[in-house]
């Protein structure tokens, strides 16, 4: 098939992290050749009953995640209602099957080699199987991307390529070259200089990753570089997108075991979101990014 052409690329757009609230409006979701609303309830409840199938040891984390993983699918759906949809790094995670169960046809692919695939073995990834989840084990930076011109709708990467150890430059270009038409590309990644970080470094609290995951441990499997607005744009820019968006959530407090650190979450992450577009970027724990591909020689 015959790759992309610049002029379909320069109109892609790029969406680094979500701004609305979630469940804020009905979705609209391709169920084969047509489409069909869910409400953020519908897509609340299917996460539920999925996590719940998890291995025992799994199924607290999973509901503890379930907020994130229905933004995540709200921001999918508002933004290009796929009917497909590769889900790069995802591992183990929830947001693939639920996405499969919802009616869209999904790919996982990952290396598979974090720790919890040792404890968990298989099981968790049957279960991603049985939801409709076609699992592909690959290790995408050393590997490459690997699949055909205009194959997906969307192409999501959660919280993953600060772990990659290597550029990520090939691996970006593949999935954009893999996705077809009106397609979208949305990669979300921790943000370096977020506003706790900008508290805590002052007061010497803020080391990268703990010391026993990078001296102990056989391979290290951390944030290599946590990325900042000016890289995520660094990025758009060399994938030749130019109608970039960068935005914001925060996550991680809210499943801090500190009930002070939560507590403040509640209050902080509604104000962050209503500050002006141009701060709130830089100041959120997440960013995302969606690259939007226009249709076949557009000009725009």
């Amino acid at each position: 098939m015959k790759r992309r052409t610049d002029c379909d690329l320069t109109a892609t757009r790029m969406i680094f992290s979500p701004q609305w609230q979630a469940g804020s409006r009905p979705l609209l979701t391709f169920s084969g050749k047509g489409f069909r609303v869910h409400s953020h309830q519908t897509i609340v409840s299917t996460l539920q009953e999925i996590a719940r199938r998890y291995p025992a040891e799994q199924v607290s984390s999973q509901l503890d995640d379930v907020p994130r993983m229905a933004f995540n699918i709200e921001l999918v759906q508002q933004t290009v209602a796929p009917s497909s949809l590769c889900d790069v790094g995802g591992g183990i995670g929830i947001f693939s099957a639920a996405c499969a169960s919802l009616g869209i046809k999904a790919t996982l692919i990952d290396d598979f080699g974090d720790a919890i695939n040792s404890i968990c073995g298989d099981r968790a990834l049957d279960l991603h199987r049985s939801c409709g989840v076609s699992v592909v084990q690959r290790d995408v930076v050393n590997e490459g991307f690997d699949f055909p011109p205009s194959q997906f709708d969307c192409i999501s990467c959660f919280e993953s390529m600060e772990h990659w150890h290597g550029s990520a430059k090939r691996v970006l270009h593949g999935m954009v070259n893999s996705l077809r038409s009106g397609g979208a590309l949305i990669i979300s990644v921790p943000n370096c200089v977020n506003l706790r970080k900008r508290i805590t470094v002052p007061l010497g609290r803020g080391k990268w990753s703990p010391m026993e995951s990078w001296y102990e441990a056989p391979v290290f499997r951390g944030h290599v570089r946590e990325p900042d607005t000016d890289d995520l744009r660094y990025i758009a820019r060399d994938l030749g997108i130019k109608d970039v968006r960068v935005i914001g959530r925060n996550w991680v407090g809210f499943q801090s075991p500190n009930a002070l650190i939560r507590l403040l979450t509640r209050v902080s992450d509604p104000c962050l979101r209503f500050i002006s577009e141009p701060v709130r970027e830089y100041l959120p724990d997440r960013n995302q990014t969606l690259n939007r591909v226009p249709p076949r020689g557009s000009d725009n």
